[in-house]
């Protein structure tokens, strides 16, 4: 990374993407609430970043630990003891759970194996998308970065990828993809 990317933020890669976002959500006067693990911050972070921020974003949590998620995410004990790593169930469920309990239009959350050592379940660089919506059910997909274990990469792009699944629902073209 360059002295100048480095003080750039939102990361270059994901820019673009939070701009189309927060203009399509602003356009619509819809909301958003942000679920995520791996990605650290980095969804809700970018987000807020772009100016009249507070008309679209409803509030986020990083429900990194399982005990977060029994605190925060809607898990109840059995939810952490059948817990084998991230998956497409497993978002759902979270987002669905802070869509409703922050009152928002949507719901984005990501949760994936940033590495550098594996986790739980998937190879470092996977991760599980999903965003839940009032009406229409909840979209997932899944993706590789092809990363490996590089864990910050891994995680802006699994930031990134959380945010063009949002975009894709945004305007008719979520209905995910392995």
């Amino acid at each position: 990374m360059s002295a100048a990317s480095s003080s750039s933020f939102p990361p270059p890669s994901i820019r673009p993407l939070v701009a189309e976002v927060a203009s399509l959500l602003k356009e619509r006067k819809e909301t958003v609430s942000v679920a995520e693990t791996a990605a650290g911050g980095l969804i809700s972070a970018s987000l807020l970043s772009t100016p009249g921020a507070s008309a679209i974003y409803r509030g986020g949590l990083t429900l990194y630990t399982l005990e977060s998620r029994l605190a925060f995410g809607g898990w109840t004990a059995a939810d952490k003891s059948q817990y084998r790593g991230p998956s497409p169930s497993v978002v759902a469920g979270l987002a669905e759970n802070v869509r409703r309990k922050l009152e928002s239009t949507y719901c984005v959350c990501e949760s994936g194996t940033a590495g550098p050592g594996l986790g739980r379940g998937p190879a470092p660089g996977y991760v599980a998308l999903a965003v839940a919506r009032g009406e229409g059910g909840t979209v997932t997909r899944e993706v590789e970065t092809g990363l490996g274990g590089e864990r910050e990469g891994n995680m802006v792009a699994f930031a990134g990828e959380a945010l063009r699944l949002l975009r894709d629902v945004l305007v008719g073209e979520g209905e995910g993809r392995g």
